[in-house]
């Protein structure tokens, strides 16, 4: 009985190194990917947030103006219509940017003239997993 019991000891023995190599080799491999991707450098030709930002830019005024007259035509005030506008075109934005994988992010809105024509103003972030850009927003609207 006593040999029979030394015989699994020296089993549990060797299955307990073999464990523990395992999981030594398992922690030396993951430190490897670990610092394999740490000194991984800025792709330049991801340019993102760039081209992003530039097509922000670009279509901020005639987004706001197209919507701002069709909100008019409905019945609101110029100020009333600029601010929807301008809170619509935010979401859109974000929405588009999650499908790009860009952040874009709209804030400190402002609408301010008064008669007929209004200026609306926008923080605009734009970010991925590279870069971060801040644009400043700006439109003016002629109302009918």
């Amino acid at each position: 009985m006593r040999r029979i019991l030394a015989k699994d000891e020296t089993g549990q023995m060797l299955l307990m190194t073999g464990l523990i190599l395992m999981f030594a080799l398992l922690t030396m491999s993951l430190n490897t990917v670990r610092t394999a991707s740490l000194g991984e450098p800025y792709d330049a030709q991801e340019d993102a947030v760039l081209d992003t930002s530039a097509e922000t830019l670009a279509a901020w005024q005639p987004l706001m103006e197209n919507r701002s007259a069709v909100l008019f035509a409905s019945g609101n005030n110029e100020t009333e219509s600029a601010q929807a506008a301008a809170d619509s075109i935010a979401d859109d934005l974000m929405r588009h940017g999650e499908a790009r994988g860009v952040e874009i992010i709209l804030s400190d809105i402002s609408v301010t003239g008064d008669g007929s024509t209004r200026v609306v103003t926008a923080s605009a972030g734009i970010a991925d997993s590279h870069a971060r850009l801040q644009v400043t927003l700006e439109a003016t609207i002629d109302f009918p």
